[in-house]
């Protein structure tokens, strides 16, 4: 079975991480959370209200982190999903992440982005030259980066699906999904 690896963390976006997980599993894929260890992790919800600079943020969900980052290998893995949140903040930093970034970007697999998620990316060099969505406050980071920043909901570049942040979900997860069955078609 094709496996896809969602890599994330403390202070991931709860719809960010969740909605691509229950959504690849729906679509026959064999799904694996990745985290600094193997725990429980506490994601976050972001929310607008009316009247705020920036976004809210809730405690979310508790989610099981099927496997350590230092524990993977990214050669067994069709995809990688980068939810958004907090955690790409301090997750582009890892040794672990960005040798699982690498694998990705060398091997020209689907990679599929969004919000902060870019962040990770923009730290290991991948985004050089490369378009890309994510959410408007990091555009400066990304730009500084090489990428040219797009504020469309979703962005493809060869195999680089980005999205806007959840609200972007439908056109987003539609994108992903009809490049998984293209690279990484499942078989019945």
């Amino acid at each position: 079975m094709a496996r896809v690896l969602i890599i994330a963390g403390d202070a991931s976006e709860a719809l960010e991480t969740v909605y691509p997980h229950q959504r690849l599993l729906e679509e026959g894929y064999e799904v694996h959370l990745a985290a600094p260890s193997k725990k429980k992790i506490q994601l976050v919800v972001h929310d607008f209200v009316e009247g705020f600079d920036t976004y809210t943020e809730k405690p979310g969900y508790l989610w099981d982190a099927d496997i350590a980052f230092s524990d993977v290998r990214p050669e067994d893995y069709v995809a990688l999903v980068i939810p958004g949140g907090r955690s790409p903040e301090y997750l582009r930093y890892d040794t672990h992440v960005r040798r699982i970034v690498d694998h990705f970007v060398t091997e020209g697999k689907l990679i599929a982005v969004q919000c902060h998620g870019p962040l990770i990316l923009a730290a290991t060099g991948a985004l050089k030259g490369r378009r890309t969505a994510g959410w408007p406050t990091i555009a400066a980071d990304l730009e500084a980066a090489g990428a040219h920043y797009s504020d469309d909901e979703v962005v493809i570049d060869d195999n680089l699906v980005s999205g806007l942040a959840w609200p972007a979900h439908p056109a987003w997860m539609r994108k992903v999904v009809t490049l998984l069955r293209e690279q990484a078609p499942l078989t019945t």
